[in-house]
């Protein structure tokens, strides 16, 4: 094994990582040091229990430092005796606190290729750095996910501990026959070990999770403002930049204590507000419609030219935010930064349209004006991107997305005729194939998540036009001739009656009315009215 990624691997169908073949625990050379990073708020005792087991790793020690970062603890923690030779315990940095903090605190002081995630209430086996770095000699994009059960904590010194994990598997610690599952192993079981799901981000919460350094660091790390579920969020971002999931059920370990939703049933509500405005795909938590939320459903993107007209503009924006799809955001692509703040002739710039569409749009948070577009609409799951002459229907974004939802395809490209094109892309299918660092985009995507091809009467379908009416019919509408009195007449077809709608003729016989009567100023006042209706 080498310390980079092996080249020419065959591509990974969505998160179908089964042409990766892992090295058998225990038969290969690693390559690559892990930093193991555990956030603490008191609790020296488990956190002694944590260390004990990371002590009697297969890892190699020189390729392993731990990292234990003390969030404010009372009083503050303590490096036990029983350790891995390079491990520190550090305070979190100022300005914050909570378990993203904590974390981000450890990945800035990490040297190692490798971030390990752990909590300092988790005793693990003895090959679970092994297990999961291993996935990380194979490929630079991987995201490996350890497994767990929840134990009550039993009365165990840290060098039992130590020895136990060292010698054999952690039954010989913990009667797992009592132990409480995790939720995510049934849904990593049900999905093939996430080969088939189509969300995989849900299953990675924060216990037990490692990804190289540079994949930490490109996403942003945690979001310390997330104080609850911050674990589902960093995953969703990095399902968003392209990575590639693996669970690995040898990387087992105990968590001390039942987790907390079954300690306080608030646990699960505390985490929706946050999920809500950061994790589009969870449209069960964005019932309420009219809501702005902080990262969008889908991002619409025009490009304009310095001449294009303000009302094109206007109707375009203004027929994306009144779709069947309200969560969006509207980027208006053009070069902005070439208006000058400077004196200049208002009505003679050569930009004049662009400043009057800069003014009509400057205070809607809903609408962003840019030079550019970056690569991937991440986090934003979707990108919408189409010409300014073909405003959206009603519900064509509705329609795009749940045609490549249903197959999830990466891309959706629709054919508009004289029009151009319009397409529709899905962020982590752009973010894999930057992962990937392929020239031809599109390629990549088709062999990763697949392209689909669509017409314009599929996503803007015409809508049904009324008939003119004929004013006369409204004074004498056709009646049906009366059917034959004679027995072996043919049954007479009641012909199709035209004309126009109820409510039309109404206003046709009101005005038939009022031409027959004197036109004082009251009838002139009414007559106006009607025609103007």
């Amino acid at each position: 094994m080498t310390d980079g990624a092996v080249a020419d691997l065959p591509p990974i169908r969505h998160n179908d990582y089964s042409p990766l073949i892992p090295p058998t625990l225990g038969e290969w050379d690693p390559a690559l040091p892990v930093s193991v990073i555990i956030p603490a708020h008191g609790g020296q005792h488990r956190l002694d229990l944590t260390l004990a087991a990371l002590a009697a790793q297969t890892y190699p020690d020189h390729l392993m430092e731990v990292i234990v970062v003390d969030d404010g603890s009372e009083p503050p923690l303590r490096l036990p005796e029983i350790a891995p030779p390079d491990t520190r315990i550090v305070t979190a940095g100022p300005g914050g606190w909570g378990i993203a903090h904590a974390v981000n605190t450890g990945a800035a002081l990490a040297e190692g290729e490798i971030i390990q995630r752990l909590d300092a209430d988790m005793v693990v086996c003895r090959e679970h750095i092994e297990a999961l770095a291993r996935w990380h000699h194979l490929a630079d994009y991987l995201v490996s996910i350890g497994a767990k059960k929840f134990v009550e904590e039993p009365d165990l010194s840290p060098a039992q501990v130590h020895d136990g994990v060292r010698s054999g598997p952690l039954d010989t610690l913990f009667d797992l026959s009592a132990a409480l599952p995790s939720s995510t192993e049934q849904t990593i079981s049900l999905t093939d070990g996430l080969r088939t799901s189509r969300n995989p981000y849900h299953v990675c919460t924060g216990p037990t999770v490692s990804m190289r350094r540079a994949t930490f660091h490109a996403v942003g790390g945690i979001d310390p403002h997330v104080l609850r579920g911050e674990d589902t969020e960093f995953a969703y971002r990095l399902a968003t930049h392209g990575v590639v999931f693996v669970p690995d059920m040898a990387a087992q370990a105990v968590h001390l204590g039942l987790p907390a939703q079954r300690r306080d049933h608030r646990a699960v509500r505390v985490v929706a507000p946050y999920l809500a405005h950061r994790v589009p795909l969870r449209r069960d938590l964005r019932k309420d419609r009219g809501r702005n939320w902080l990262v969008p459903y889908v991002e619409v993107v025009f490009r304009l030219d310095a001449d294009v007209e303000e009302e094109q503009v206007r109707k375009a924006v203004n027929a994306a935010l009144e779709g069947s799809v309200a969560d969006v955001r509207i980027t208006l692509v053009a070069p902005w930064s070439r208006l000058s703040s400077g004196r200049r002739p208002v009505l003679g710039d050569p930009f004049f349209e662009l400043w009057l569409l800069r003014e009509h749009f400057a205070h809607d948070q809903r609408v962003r004006l840019a030079d550019e577009v970056p690569f991937t609409p991440a986090p934003v799951p979707f990108r919408y991107t189409g010409p300014i002459s073909v405003p959206l229907g009603h519900d064509s974004l509705e329609r795009m997305i749940s045609e490549i939802q249903n197959d999830r395809s990466g891309m959706l490209v629709v054919d508009l005729g004289d029009d151009g094109s319009a397409t529709l892309e899905r962020a982590e299918a752009l973010g894999r194939a930057l992962l990937l660092g392929s020239d031809d985009v599109a390629t990549s995507v088709k062999a990763t998540h697949g392209v689909r091809h669509g017409t314009r009467a599929e996503f803007w379908p015409a809508e049904a036009t009324p008939p003119a009416a004929d004013p006369s019919s409204a004074a004498a509408p056709v009646r049906p001739r009366a059917q034959a009195s004679s027995p072996s007449a043919a049954p007479a077809v009641s012909p199709r009656v035209t004309g126009p709608s109820p409510a039309r003729a109404a206003v046709l016989v009101k005005r038939a009315v009022l031409r027959r009567k004197p036109k004082s100023w009251l009838t002139r006042l009414l007559s106006a009215v009607i025609h103007r209706s």
